[in-house]
C-alpha cells in the first residue's frame, strides 16, 4: 500500500488544503454544507493532483533514475510497473469525473465553473509535465498558479467571494516555495554534477534575489490584506498583528533556504520543522479568535 500512496503523492495533498482558504476567511467554518462542500473540492483537486503527478512520473522515468532521492519513486524503481500506474491514472480520471456530476447533483447547483478550473489546472500541468517545465521563469509561475486555482476552486464550489488581495497574497506565496525549491534543486546539481534543462535559466544568486523579492512581496501583500476595509469589518482591527506569525515563518523559511539548503521540497519543512508548524498553529488559532470570538 505504502507504493501506491507513493506513487499518489499523498503527502502533496496538504497543498489542496488551500480550498479551504474561502471558507476559513469567511467565518463559516462551522457551516456544515459549506464545509461539506470544500471537502469535495478538496478530494476532487487531490484525485486530480495525483494524476498529474502520476504522468509526470511516467514521463521522467528514465531523469528520475539518475536522481539520488527521485530513483526511490515507484515508478522510477520499478516498484509499480508502467502499465499498473496508467490503470491506476484512468481511475483517478473516472472518480473525479464521478465526484464532481455527483456533487453537482447532491448539492442541486451547477458546478461548471468549479469544473472549469479543475479541467484548466490539469490541462496546464499537462503542459508543464511535457513542455513548459524545462522553461525557466514559466515553469515557477504555473507552480504559483496552481496554488490561485485551488483557491479559486474553494471560492467556486461554495459561492464565497476571494479579494483580490488574498489572490495575490496566494501566487506570491507559492512563488516563494517554487523558488526555493528550484534553489535546492540548484545545490543539489552543484553537488551530484547533475542537472536539468530548466535549471540552466537559473543560478543561485539568481535565486536568492527572487526569493527575497517574493517574500518582500507576500509580507507586503499580507499587510495590505489584513488593512483592508473589508478585512477589517469582517474580523477586528486587530487582525493587523497577525502579520507577526507571517514574517517569522516566512523568515524561518528564508533561513532554511539561504543558510541550511534544505527547501528541495517545500512540504517537507511543513512536516519536520517544529518552528514553523507552531508558528502556523498559532496563526489559524488567532484568526479563529478573530472570526469566532470578535467580541
Amino acid at each position: 500500500m505504502k507504493k501506491y500512496l507513493k506513487l499518489l503523492r499523498v503527502e502533496q495533498w496538504v497543498k489542496n488544503l488551500f480550498v479551504f482558504v474561502p471558507l476559513f476567511f469567511s467565518g463559516n467554518i462551522t457551516n456544515l454544507d459549506l464545509l461539506t462542500k470544500s471537502i469535495f473540492a478538496f478530494i476532487i483537486f487531490s484525485f486530480a493532483a495525483s494524476v498529474v503527478y502520476i504522468l509526470n512520473d511516467y514521463n521522467d522515468i528514465e531523469a528520475d533514475r539518475k536522481h539520488p532521492e527521485k530513483r526511490r519513486r515507484p515508478l522510477a524503481s520499478g516498484a509499480i510497473s508502467k502499465s499498473t500506474a496508467i490503470a491506476i491514472l484512468i481511475s483517478l480520471v473516472i472518480a473525479d469525473i464521478a465526484f464532481v456530476g455527483f456533487a453537482q447533483l447532491y448539492f442541486q447547483q451547477p458546478l461548471w465553473k468549479f469544473a472549469t478550473i479543475i479541467a484548466f489546472y490539469v490541462m496546464m500541468n499537462l503542459a508543464y509535465t511535457f513542455r513548459l517545465k524545462h522553461v525557466p521563469i514559466i515553469d515557477i509561475f504555473i507552480i504559483a498558479i496552481g496554488f490561485v486555482l485551488r483557491v479559486l476552486a474553494g471560492g467556486y464550489i461554495t459561492g464565497i467571494s476571494i479579494s483580490q488581495w488574498a489572490i495575490l497574497l496566494t501566487f506570491v506565496l507559492a512563488l516563494v516555495l517554487a523558488i526555493g525549491k528550484r534553489r535546492g534543486e540548484l545545490i543539489n546539481a552543484q553537488v551530484s554534477g547533475k542537472t536539468r534543462k530548466a535549471l540552466d535559466g537559473y543560478n543561485v544568486q539568481f535565486a536568492d534575489i527572487a526569493l527575497s523579492i517574493s517574500i518582500t512581496l507576500a509580507i507586503v501583500c499580507y499587510l495590505m490584506f489584513t488593512l483592508s476595509p473589508e478585512v477589517q469589518a469582517r474580523f477586528h482591527e486587530r487582525v493587523f498583528y497577525t502579520v507577526v506569525f507571517v514574517v517569522f515563518a516566512l523568515l524561518r523559511y528564508l533561513q532554511q533556504t539561504l543558510v541550511y539548503n534544505r527547501t528541495e521540497s517545500p512540504t517537507k519543512i511543513v512536516y519536520r520543522d517544529r518552528y514553523i508548524q507552531v508558528t502556523l498553529l498559532l496563526w489559524v488559532a488567532t484568526f479563529l479568535i478573530q472570526i469566532y470570538f470578535k467580541k
